[in-house]
């Protein structure tokens, strides 16, 4: 297997912290957003799309989709499981993971792509050209805001996201928050919860790394 990754941007962040927590060694090779590696060759030969991270395996099948790397690795080397060890659990880590992404990091996202002069015409990622609308980014500052309350109140006498052990939906929500300080965003002073979480979470030595 080969990894393609760029480990500051939120997405391989997920992976990244899920590797080092599994102490899962793969072949990596960086590929850098920032000087705009993942819009030309030869990553594109790689991925079409122009997104990281991509695994390659042994026989040539590419995955692009977090949830689906994290759930092949999870099965591969289920030892320190972070999906779950029964049904019920692995549903809530998944439902929760979803619930980052599609309430947190799409709000993240709407607010910096579409603000940052960097991301003109290319307001989602992909290899389709789509041009920024203002009026999105005050709505994904108020998603934002708004997800820090849900997980506030989800994390009141809590110390994980899900059960009583670190899983891939405290992964997912550090991520969220973390992600929210590119727009300048910041945890709310009253949502104490997720403020003494994250700082728990940030202490681990796979996020510190």
């Amino acid at each position: 297997m080969k990894l393609y990754t760029f480990p500051p941007a939120p997405n391989p962040k997920r992976l990244n912290i899920f590797l080092l927590e599994k102490e899962i060694s793969i072949e990596t090779e960086i590929v850098d957003l920032m000087a705009g590696e993942h819009r030309r060759e030869p990553f594109l030969s790689i991925n079409r799309h122009g997104t990281v991270p991509a695994l390659v395996l042994d026989d040539g099948t590419v995955m692009t989709e977090v949830i689906g790397i994290l759930s092949y690795l999870e099965a591969l080397y289920p030892k320190t499981p972070l999906l779950g060890t029964d049904p019920l659990f692995r549903a809530q880590i998944l439902s929760w993971d979803h619930r980052c992404f599609v309430e947190g990091f799409t709000g993240v996202a709407e607010a910096l792509r579409n603000s940052a002069e960097a991301f003109a015409g290319r307001a989602l990622p992909g290899p389709v050209a789509y041009e920024q609308i203002d009026e999105l980014v005050e709505r994904g500052r108020k998603r934002i805001q708004t997800f820090y309350r849900v997980l506030d109140e989800h994390l009141d006498g809590r110390h994980f996201m899900v059960g009583d052990t670190f899983t891939m939906a405290d992964i997912a929500a550090y991520v969220f928050v973390d992600f929210s300080g590119w727009v300048k965003e910041t945890i709310p002073k009253e949502c104490g919860h997720l403020a003494v979480w994250y700082q728990q979470v940030s202490s681990r030595s796979s996020v510190q790394s």
